[in-house]
Parts: structure tokens; sequence; C-alpha cells
């Protein structure tokens, strides 16, 4: 690695020396002389400090070439090395290593600005801080959304929303929230996350902030447009027949094509009984509308939900208690499957309301299949309640499934079709949600709190 030369000079100088104190021990010890012993005492101190002075030398090459290294002047060793130099084959291998350290630098730097470039380009605000608050990203969307170019810390967005910073500081990761901020009079919703990850020994949070206003009012937007439908469908069911029948009975009461009432005396039985026929289908599809009308009040004025301390195996019993005295011999097995010690915070009443609508939906579907059964089960994941309503019914089409949690849709003859809905909005009152996974063979309604 280092070249003779170096080697040569430390074997010389050693060699002196040694020859140095063979000559001085001779001449002290053998043939004493004071002028000998002083001469050559002298120049075995000289050879040591030579060879001292020569050693340092060398350490204060090598401390010059990575104090040149760590102030970045990489280029150093080229331009000081000298071809005479005893380590001129070590700065050969100095220069590959200062080749590839720029090449690394530069890759990191490429690196570097290409993740920037994406942060800075992506639509979704990003915000990394420390846990004091100080702010080290504060990407073009994230200022797009706060209306801000710099963001030195965390406490000058309690200028948006009142204690919004600890809130951004308390959340922890992987935590997931709806905020709602006003900015330049406009309403923003922003859905954001948190994560927290570790870079040398600092701990740094990253929120993303996703503006899902549009996307919101576009979902609420369809909402209205199938509660519509579906309230256009059931009224027009109800008054297109009360039309036609008050038209009817108009035509029978009033002489042909003039506006005079027929004479009493020319009432018939005839015309009798099909007046009053017509006034009780007119009286039903009446009272039936009313009875739309006070379904669609009970599905906007749900109570507020009273959080208790609730078993969900003990809930479980209860609803199959009700439907196994209810279905008993018709072949229908009604299970759970959880475990005594599971608890979960809600109101114990709408819960169970809610295991009822979707049990006696899967009763329904059960007609008509070979050993059928509905399951009420129930874990826990990351403190979150998991509970899944099972059958092996036939099904929901694929083309209904969207619809089957829309006020007063229903595919039943006799149906109201505001359980599911009722169903679903007890559940996000209690802060959760409901889906359900549908096939032939197997319906699944999960509901997570």
């Amino acid at each position: 690695m280092v070249s003779k030369r170096y080697f040569y000079h430390l074997v010389i100088r050693l060699l002196l020396i040694s020859f140095t104190c063979f000559l001085l021990c001779l001449s002290f010890f053998i043939y004493p002389n004071y002028s000998v012993i002083i001469v050559l005492g002298s120049l075995f101190g000289y050879q040591v400090f030579a060879l001292i002075r020569y050693l340092n030398s060398i350490n204060k090459k090598l401390e010059n070439f990575f104090l040149f290294y760590l102030s970045g002047e990489v280029t150093s060793s080229n331009v000081r090395r000298n071809k005479k130099d005893e380590f001129s084959p070590l700065y050969m291998y100095f220069d590959l290593i200062n080749e590839k350290l720029e090449q690394a630098r530069l890759k990191n730097e490429i690196q570097n600005n290409y993740f920037k470039t994406i942060v800075d380009e992506t639509a979704v605000g990003l915000i990394s801080f420390k846990a004091d608050g100080s702010v080290e990203l504060f990407n073009e969307a994230a200022k797009k959304i706060f209306g801000m170019q710099v963001l030195r810390n965390l406490r000058k967005l309690n200028n948006i929303k009142e204690g919004f910073s600890d809130m951004l500081i308390g959340m922890q990761s992987n935590d997931r929230k709806l905020i709602s901020i006003i900015q330049e009079g406009e309403l923003i919703q922003l859905a954001t996350k948190k994560v927290k990850f570790k870079t040398m020994n600092e701990e740094l949070h990253l929120v993303s902030f996703q503006n899902i206003k549009p996307e919101l009012e576009e979902k609420e937007l369809e909402s209205w447009q199938r509660l519509i439908r579906v309230l256009t469908h059931e009224i027009m069911n109800s008054m297109t027949p009360i039309v036609t029948l008050v038209g009817t009975i108009v035509k029978k009461l009033r002489r042909q094509d003039k506006p005079e009432l027929i004479d009493p005396s020319e009432v018939t039985p005839e015309i009798m009984q099909k007046t009053v026929k017509g006034l009780d289908l007119i009286d039903s599809r009446g009272k039936g509308l009313i009875t739309f009308v006070q379904n669609y009040r009970s599905i906007t004025r749900l109570p507020k939900p009273d959080f208790r301390i609730v078993n969900v195996r003990d809930l479980f019993q209860r609803v199959t208690y009700l439907f196994e005295s209810q279905y008993e011999g018709s072949g229908i097995s009604i299970r759970t499957n959880c475990h005594p010690s599971l608890f979960i915070s809600a109101d114990g009443a709408l819960l169970e309301q809610v295991l009822i609508n979707l049990v006696k939906n899967s009763v329904e579907a059960l007609e008509d299949i070979e050993s059928p059964f509905v399951e009420l089960s129930a874990h826990s994941v990351q403190d979150q309640m998991v509970i899944l309503i099972t059958d092996n019914g036939k099904g929901i089409p694929p083309e209904l499934i969207d619809d089957i949690f829309v006020p007063f849709f229903t595919t039943k003859q006799s149906g109201s079709g505001i359980g599911l809905s009722l169903s679903s909005q007890i559940i996000r009152l209690h802060g959760g949600s409901m889906t359900v996974q549908s096939s032939p063979g197997s319906t699944v309604f999960t509901i997570r709190i």
C-alpha cells in the first residue's frame, strides 16, 4: 500500500540508530573516551529525534488528509501530492476514495432533488415536524391548503383553527382524523394521517392533509340523488293510483263531458259501490303515505347514544334468544362466536336494534337454502371492535349492493326500506362504520366501532 521509499527510510533510520547505539556502548564499556561518548550520544539523540519527527510528519500528512476531507476539500490530495513523497500510492487510494464519496454525494443530491420534486408536486399536503412543533418540511400542497408560504412552527396553525397544533402533536402514529377548517370564508374538509419515524437519533412526525371536500360534495350529491329517486318512486307509487281513482269517481258522478253533477236519483248501487271502493283505496294509500313520512322522520330524529360498557357476548345472546323462539323448528341455526371477556363502549339498546335488523334480513334471505345459518361473531383489532353478521343465503345482487343503505330503498313488497339505513346511522353515531360483502352463499355485514 505504501511505497518502498517509506520502508527504506524507516529501515535505514532504525539501522543507523542501532549502529550508533552499538558504537556508544562499545566506547563506553570497552574503549572509554569522553569526547567520543559525547559525540556518539549527541548523534544518537539527534537520530531518535529525527525518527520521531519523521513519524510525526507522517501522522501530520494523514491528519491533513482527513481534515481536508471533513472540510469538504475533496481535491486537496491531488493538489498537494508530491511525486517524491513516500505516500504517493496512499494518496492515489485516497483519491479513489474521494472519487467514490463524491459520486455518492452527487447521487444523494440527485435523489434528494428527485424526492423533493415529488413531495412538492404531490397533491397531498405534507408537514414534517419535531416533538416541540418546529417544522422541518412544508410542501407546496400544504402551502396552498393553509394559505401560507412559510411555516416555522406548528403554533402558527392555531391562527387557522384554535388548538390545531396541539391536536397534530397529540395524534398517535397511524391515527386518522377528519378536520374542518375555514380558509377565505370557505369550509375545507381535510383527511389527515400521521406517522412517526426516526432520522439518526431524532424522532420526526409526518402528517398528510388531503382536501376531500370535492369528493364529499360528490358523494353527498350522489346520496341526495339516490334519496330523491327513492322518494319520488314511493310518492309516485302512492299518488298515481290516488289521482286515477279520483278521476274515475269524478267521472262517475258527473254528466258525460259536462261539469254538472248527476242527480242523486241517478246514483245507482253500482256507482256507490265503486265510489266507496275507490275512497277505501284512497284512504289506504293516504295512510301509506303518512306511514312513509313518519318513517322518514324516524331516520332524521335518532336519539343520541347513551354510552355504557356492554358485554358483547351477552348482547349476542339476547338477540339470538329473540330469533330462536321465533324460528324454532325452521331448521335455521343462529349461532354466536365471541369471547366472554369482550366489552365495548356503546348504547346497548341501539346496538341491539342494529343486530336485530341485520339478523332479520339474514333470516329472510335463507328461504330454500340447505343447512341455513346466521352467525354473530366479534373480535378486537387494535382497540377497535369488529362485529360480523354472516349468513349463507342467496346474497345481494351486485347492482343493488350500493343502494341497500339508501333510506326507503327495498326489494321487499312489505318492506319499509329504513332498517339498514337506520342501522348505518346508528353505527355512525357510535363513531363507527358498517360495510357489506356479498356473493351467492355468503353475505357478511361488518361493523367496526
